[in-house]
């Protein structure tokens, strides 16, 4: 069932007239988005088809690391692979973006220089959001200063979790005023939720209003630090959330499944949902992207499987 939304100012006018709203959203029916996300996941997608879903995917990769142990070395060659992801075919798509740490965002951002491909940096104390609301917007302001076009943001689920809304809101707001620069362009925000600690899929759908509600130009599963990151049904659900916020509002949202997609069969398979759910106006990296590190390897095989018959070799791809 479609939402109503009524006027934004008056949703979130106060911490109850929000908490009215989000409980009044229509409850999920847990089998049935379950059954319809398995469903979907059942298509056949033949060889023509499939060789421009993998494109497709290639191009909505937000190619990431995020480990302790990154290096302004890794990071150079992470920002190689998203520019030429197989020097052996050059017409292979570059990658959306690739998502660092904001300590290595200039890095990132001398590497790609000449390339369209996008600097993603997470901020706001990643992945647990356990900072001082100045502390997050600090982490925001140094990204964007170093060039960052995009923030991964994480929302306080403990606040989420015990109910206070508002002040979740508030902090999406405020990271979205820290995204704009002195000459008025603006980082886009993609607003993670980490779906595997909200526990249930009404929490996942209020989430997803109220970062849309905010501002989020995105809104996003998982930091893919927990055993639960981007699920189908979690995705379809968040994707049934930005067509019926831009059917109310006019405003498109864009949708980031990360953690747990390895493979191109899956990758296919949330392209259909996309499709099938939010429609075509979404299959662009301009409003859906893959948060990956190790899904680019099993495309790249897979397409060489398509264009010579045969699977590479172990040696064919890079191991990031």
């Amino acid at each position: 069932m479609p939402t109503t939304v009524p006027a934004i100012a008056d949703v979130t006018a106060s911490d109850s007239a929000l908490r009215r709203f989000l409980h009044g959203l229509p409850g999920v029916d847990t089998v049935g988005l379950e059954a319809r996300a398995a469903s979907l996941g059942t298509r056949s997608i033949k060889t023509t088809a499939k060789a421009y879903a993998i494109d497709l995917a290639i191009s909505m990769i937000d190619l990431t690391t995020l480990e302790g142990a990154d290096t302004p070395g890794k990071v150079r060659a992470l920002c190689a692979k998203g520019a030429n992801p197989d020097p052996t075919d050059r017409t292979t798509p570059r990658t959306a973006a690739i998502c660092v740490y904001p300590d290595m965002v200039a890095t990132a951002k001398a590497a790609l220089t000449g390339t369209d491909i996008k600097v993603a940096s997470v901020a706001t104390a990643f992945p647990a959001g356990r900072a001082a609301l100045p502390v997050k917007l600090a982490d925001t302001r140094d990204a964007v200063a170093a060039g960052a076009d995009e923030i991964d943001m994480v929302i306080d689920r403990g606040a989420f979790l015990a109910g206070r809304y508002l002040e979740v809101f508030e902090l999406i707001q405020a990271v979205k005023a820290e995204c704009v620069r002195p000459d008025g362009t603006a980082a886009r925000l993609k607003v993670i939720f980490e779906t595997g600690e909200l526990s249930t899929y009404d929490n996942i759908r209020r989430a997803s209003w109220i970062g849309m509600l905010a501002g989020a130009d995105f809104i996003k599963t998982s930091t893919g630090k927990v055993g639960v990151n981007a699920t189908p049904a979690n995705t379809l659900l968040m994707l049934e959330a930005v067509r019926d916020f831009r059917a109310q509002t006019g405003i498109q949202v864009g949708v980031k499944p990360a953690g747990g997609i390895r493979n191109t069969k899956d990758a296919v398979k949330f392209l259909v949902l996309v499709n099938e759910t939010a429609g075509q106006d979404w299959l662009s990296n301009e409003w859906f992207r893959f948060g990956a590190s190790s899904l680019l390897n099993d495309l790249l095989m897979q397409r060489q499987k398509l264009s010579t018959g045969r699977y590479s070799g172990p040696d064919y791809v890079t191991v990031d």
